[in-house]
């Protein structure tokens, strides 16, 4: 597995409210800049999604997966690829929150491997860039609720 990138960010608001726009993801197209469909396929016994479907387009890295999730009630979930797309091989990451005052930090660790050859470099970026805009992007969604 290649290296992570991680991001933190506080949002203010609580864990739950947090965690219930993390969980709502028909809604990423909207707030996630490079996932441009998700479709949850199957539910936990929890309810929350438990394998959800991706389109996704940030720039060199574009691509339809499977992703399957593991919840740690509202202190975080993980994710990993359960059906890799043509270019990525595989993909791992996780949210996790602490409480902060009267807010939330949340920290995005994410871990892209691809099929095709592509510069560390250039990878790296592209997964600094999804982690940025999914951070800011949650943020913006949880408190604009």
């Amino acid at each position: 597995m290649a290296d992570r990138t991680t991001s933190s960010t506080t949002v203010g608001a609580g864990r739950t409210d947090v965690m219930a726009v993390i969980a709502d993801f028909p809604s990423y197209p909207e707030w996630a800049g490079q996932v441009k469909h998700a479709e949850v396929l199957t539910t936990g016994p929890d309810g929350r999604p438990q394998n959800v479907r991706f389109v996704l387009d940030a720039g060199p890295i574009s691509d339809t997966y499977t992703l399957g999730y593991t919840w740690q009630g509202d202190e975080g979930v993980s994710w990993q690829a359960v059906e890799p797309g043509k270019m990525i091989s595989d993909l791992r990451g996780s949210y996790r929150l602490a409480d902060a005052g009267s807010g939330t930090d949340v920290t995005y660790e994410l871990a892209v491997d691809l099929s095709v050859p592509m510069i560390g470099l250039i990878r790296r970026k592209a997964e600094k860039v999804i982690v940025d805009t999914a951070l800011k992007g949650l943020k913006k969604r949880v408190e604009g609720r």
